[in-house]
Formats: C-alpha cells, sequence, structure tokens
C-alpha cells in the first residue's frame, strides 16, 4: 500500500514539473514571437509602408493616413475582437491571446521609436518584414496564444458557417487589406509588397508551425510481421499509441496486421530506426497530419 502511493505521489510531482516545465516553455515562445513580431514591424514593413495583414496591417494604413501609434491601434481596434471571441469561444480560450497581443503591441511601439527602420531596398524589406512577422507569429501559436484580429473573426465565422474555413476567410480578409493598401497608399506597388509580405510569412507559419505545433503532427503506416514487435518498441521508447489495423492484400489475398501511429514531426526517424531494426522489409508510408487532437496532442489548454 505505501509503494502504491510513493509511486502516486512521484506520478504526481512528475506530472508538475512537466507542467512548470511546458508553461514555462511557451511563455518563452509566446514572449520571444512577439519580439520578432514587432521588429518586423517597426524595422521593416512599417517604414517602407507596406501593409503585413490582419488588424496589423489596418493599424499601419491608420499610422500612415493619421499618424497614430501602431500597437496601440492594434490593440484598440481588437478590443472589440477579444469580446466577441469571448462570447463565441469562452474567456479561456482568449486569455493567451490577449496576453500576447498586448505585448506584441507594447513592442511594436516601443521598437518604432528606439530601432533603426531599414530603408533600403523595398523587396528585401518586404521578404524580411514577411519571414520575421511569420517566425514571430509561428512562435506564438506554438506558446498556445494567437494576435488576435483576422484569427479570432475567422473562427467565430467558422463556428456558425462550417463550409466557410478558417484558412479561406483569412485570405478574404487579407485580399480587402491589400487592395486598401493600394487606395490609402495611391500606388499598385504598396499592394503587390505586401502580397509579398503576407505570402513570405505564410510559408514561414507552414513550415515551422506544422513542424512542431501542438495539434500536428506525421501519421505512420506500418504493414509488417513483426507488428507487434515493434508496435511494443514504439509504445516504450518513443510512448506513442499504437492501432493495430486489419487489412488484406488485394493480390495474395493474405490478411495483413497494418501499425497507425500519430507522431510528432521529429519522431519520425525514431519510429523509422525501430522499424529498420526489427524489420527492414516493412512497408512504412508516413504522410503529414494538418490535425491531430486528442492524447498527447492537446489544442487548447
Amino acid at each position: 500500500m505505501a509503494d502504491e502511493e510513493n509511486i502516486s505521489k512521484k506520478a504526481v510531482r512528475s506530472l508538475n514539473k512537466k507542467g512548470v516545465m511546458r508553461a514555462v516553455v511557451d511563455s518563452g515562445a509566446t514572449l520571444i514571437g512577439c519580439a520578432l513580431f514587432a521588429l518586423s514591424v517597426a524595422m521593416f514593413t512599417a517604414p517602407n509602408n507596406i501593409v503585413p495583414g490582419g488588424v496589423t496591417g489596418i493599424a499601419t494604413m491608420l499610422n500612415y493616413t493619421l499618424g497614430l501609434p501602431i500597437g496601440a491601434m492594434g490593440l484598440i481596434i481588437n478590443i472589440p475582437i477579444f469580446i466577441w471571441g469571448a462570447v463565441e469561444n469562452g474567456k479561456r480560450f482568449l486569455v493567451k491571446t490577449v496576453i500576447a497581443t498586448f505585448i506584441s503591441s507594447v513592442m511594436i511601439d516601443i521598437g518604432s521609436a528606439i530601432i533603426p527602420a531599414y530603408n533600403g531596398n523595398v523587396l528585401l524589406a518586404a521578404l524580411f518584414g514577411g519571414i520575421l512577422n511569420g517566425l514571430g507569429l509561428a512562435l506564438i501559436f506554438y506558446g498556445g496564444a494567437t494576435t488576435g484580429g483576422t484569427d479570432i473573426i475567422a473562427k467565430n465565422i467558422n463556428n456558425h458557417k462550417p463550409y466557410l474555413s478558417m484558412g479561406k476567410i483569412i485570405i478574404l480578409a487579407d485580399i480587402f487589406i491589400i487592395v486598401a493598401a493600394m487606395l490609402v497608399y495611391g500606388n499598385i506597388e504598396n499592394g503587390l509588397y505586401a502580397t509579398i509580405t503576407i505570402f513570405a510569412g505564410a510559408k514561414v507559419i507552414d513550415t515551422l508551425a506544422y513542424g512542431f505545433a501542438r495539434d500536428n503532427g506525421q501519421l505512420i503506416y506500418i504493414i509488417s510481421d513483426q507488428y507487434n514487435e515493434i508496435s511494443q518498441n514504439i509504445l516504450q521508447s518513443i510512448v506513442r499509441g499504437v492501432t493495430i489495423l486489419e487489412g488484406q492484400g488485394a493480390y495474395s489475398k493474405e490478411g495483413k496486421r497494418v501499425l497507425m501511429c500519430a507522431v510528432r514531426p521529429r519522431q519520425v526517424y525514431k519510429v523509422k530506426s525501430i522499424v529498420n531494426k526489427l524489420d527492414p522489409s516493412a512497408f512504412m508510408i508516413v504522410t503529414k497530419a494538418g490535425l491531430i487532437n486528442g492524447s498527447g496532442f492537446p489544442t487548447e489548454k
């Protein structure tokens, strides 16, 4: 009985320790992400009249026309969006997003005052602005937050109109902002540079966020006669669940066991090593899983 209590206490301490470490990593990722996001605006996009998309893009245009601070205006525009998001999705959904938006807004305005603006090649400004923007947002997403704006709007609309994907809604919003930039700046080139920045940022987010975000991963299918040994090794070595599916060869008509396992992208090579070690002739398929929700893949904290 005493041994069971000691094991239980150790398990609780281990979980608490992991929770603290997760919170530290999330906070660090969010803080660094906010800094990079602010740097992209203060150093590259705003000084060159390039709109980065979303609420920040609207705030950038207001800064150009009325001289209002970008960070403060972005925060003010987000307030009604936050309220709408809380009504639709609950307060818990917004906590980290509100914090991340506030920090990034403050950093943008401080950075605009102290960081030297890049006024060289505008194309380079658009590219590096987009890269830093995407890198910053990817880290913020990894920390479990967003910067509000079109992300919340897209989620809310998707709640009522499921046939409209969040991605399509965000793209439509960005198209609207690009057109608005052409009108505000009176130059088609500003809209074209904005397109480059938004596209570069989206590619960076896809590359990084799909590599380590909590709700994304890789799906692996393994066909092998050594399915039992392989599944036990994956369970013990990588601590990932494995599902055994019943299959049949179309040509041989023989029954086959198919292992299905969802892992993080960085764990693929570990699974491959296990399979190669136990059955070099095994048939293995690795494919990207855009969304995984379940044990070991929490999408909301």
